[in-house]
């Protein structure tokens, strides 16, 4: 697990975003799994909040500076 982290740490705010979308996708469809059938694992779900989460978290630290400056800008 501790891997898994460092590895996210050094991944790219676009990578991170790529990676956030993908599991936010994954954990719709197995909400709706859940729904419909049975799953095999339904812990499943919780810890897929879990790096959802810690991936929000790696994205804000990462945030591009222009980024920041334009949504700075357009509170004015």
């Amino acid at each position: 697990m501790a891997d898994k982290k460092i590895k996210d740490k050094d991944l790219s705010y676009d990578e991170l975003v790529a990676k956030r979308n993908k599991l936010k996708k994954e954990y719709m469809d197995l909400r709706f799994k859940m729904v419909i059938s049975h799953v095999d694992n339904p812990m499943q779900k919780r810890t897929m909040r879990h790096e959802i989460a810690r991936l929000n978290t790696f994205i804000q630290q990462k945030k591009p500076v222009e980024h920041v400056a334009k949504t700075a800008e357009s509170k004015k």
